[in-house]
């Protein structure tokens, strides 16, 4: 039997990079990967959704640019598959190549825990194998929802991951749930052409933002013609030969070629022997410290099927302090300052607390806002849709969270992110001087605002 002093469950964000820092921490590692190296992330999530997003965004910009006599043109969806697919490829063979030079051991096949340091992998061909190892890394991920209301089939009512796998641009869709997915969809699809609806349970899009951001984002994507059908359920879905035709809780009737489910994930934590070796878990999650270990001294989990946040940013500095951890550094895993981006069009960047988070905190808040229409880039860019928002201690100047609405927000938000994470104030941003033209000094105006008086809004 292989020994190893880290056997890592799960090949995506967190367990791939766990293994490439215990290997450069001198660990002898194995990693194991049921699917496909990169995860959800790589080839269902994150990476191919951007893709579509890039080539849906130049869409927007083009159309946006026909005052400048740039003529509009038409998105050839096969060749943007054909791009997707390459760019998923092309990520894979490196990860694969970090694997081998770090000298990672790889195995593609279902592990499952005999014991606390033991696990047994029924391989893709056919065989078993067990392997002893001093520590386990579970890195497995999640999955879309699965609720009894939608009979999913991934040819007319779809989830994340098969809306990924169509050939064509729909006529219409209807998108069940109004939060990060659900609205990155509604906005790369109507960017391309599809007439789009969204259903969302709670009273507003994208709970998770703040809240005149919310009320941006939501007027921006209805002037593109996206429809809202907020605080409404659907009860009911049929066929027809047009397509699916949902029903709400109003009585309402909502027709549209495709649905889409964008309603949560759950966590990939069933089949590992979790039971066997006492694993806790709650509702699926497994329950970790923060060292991101579990009940079980050496067994440790990572990234959605541990973590408070479902970001693969936040899986990976996860694996990093599980990797740590098992090669005898004792390490921390620290939420403060975890950047959270939102690839709307236009996009949505924020860190830290919310203006009214903040003031439910006894913060005695002052907020800075810059517009992208006062940017000399922004407005050469045609891209003058949205704001920079600081929020700050009124006290202590110190910057409490950062919320931007507009092209490349996803970028600039970093720069409040380190801002946060050394504890500047706003007096540090607006006095440090920043280039121009650039998108990036509406983050320092921002700050001077909230700090002062910026110099070019009124």
């Amino acid at each position: 039997m292989s020994e190893y002093d880290v056997g890592i469950i799960g090949g995506g964000p967190g367990g791939y990079v766990a293994a490439i820092k215990a290997a450069q921490l001198g660990g002898s590692v194995c990693l194991i990967e049921k699917d496909e190296l990169g995860g959800t992330c790589l080839n269902r999530g994150c990476i191919p959704t951007k893709t579509l997003y890039s080539v849906a965004h130049l869409a927007e910009q083009v159309h946006n640019s026909q005052t400048l006599n740039i003529q509009s043109v038409s998105v050839d969806y096969a060749k943007t598959l054909e791009h997707k697919t390459q760019v998923i490829e092309k990520l894979k063979g490196g990860i694969a190549q970090l694997l081998k030079v770090n000298k990672i051991k790889t195995l593609n096949g279902t592990a499952t825990l005999s014991n606390k340091n033991t696990i047994e992998i029924e391989k893709s061909d056919g065989t078993s194998e067990q392997i002893s190892v001093k520590n386990v890394i579970i890195a497995t991920g999640s999955k879309p929802a699965d609720l009894p209301t939608f009979e999913i089939d991934e040819i007319d009512v779809l989830t994340t991951t098969g809306i990924l796998n169509l050939t064509e641009i729909p006529d219409s869709l209807l998108i069940v749930g109004g939060g990060v997915s659900g609205c990155e969809f509604a906005s790369i699809f109507s960017a391309l052409g599809c007439e789009v609806t969204v259903v969302e349970l709670l009273p507003t899009i994208l709970t998770t933002e703040d809240v005149q951001v919310i009320r941006h984002i939501q007027l921006f994507m209805k002037r593109k013609g996206i429809k809202f059908h907020t605080e409404a359920k659907i009860t009911d879905i049929t066929k027809s030969e047009s397509g699916v035709v949902a029903t709400l809780d109003s009585g309402d009737e909502l027709t549209a070629q495709k649905l889409l489910v964008s309603i949560g994930r759950s966590y990939n934590s069933e089949g590992l022997g979790l039971e066997k070796v006492g694993v806790r878990t709650e509702d699926g999650k497994i329950l970790v410290n923060e060292k991101m270990e579990t009940n079980i001294p050496g067994i440790y989990a990572v990234g959605d099927v541990a973590s408070r946040y479902l970001l693969a940013h936040v899986a990976s500095a996860e694996g990093k302090v599980a990797a740590q951890n098992c090669m005898g550094k004792s390490t921390e895993m620290d939420y403060q300052v975890i950047p959270w981006c939102v690839f709307t069009i236009p996009e949505i960047g924020h860190v830290g607390m919310t203006e009214k988070e903040a003031t439910d905190e006894g913060y005695d808040v002052k907020v800075g806002r810059f517009p992208y229409g006062a940017s000399g880039m922004a407005l050469g860019m045609s891209e003058s849709d949205g704001f920079v928002k600081t929020v700050a201690d009124a006290d202590s100047g110190d910057i409490l969270g950062a919320h931007i609405v507009g092209t490349h927000a996803s970028t600039l938000i970093h720069e409040a992110a380190v801002a946060i994470r050394v504890g500047a104030s706003a007096k540090d941003i607006a006095h440090t001087v920043h280039a121009h033209p650039t998108l990036s000094e509406m983050v320092m105006e921002s700050a001077e605002a909230a700090y002062d008086r910026a110099i070019h809004v009124l």
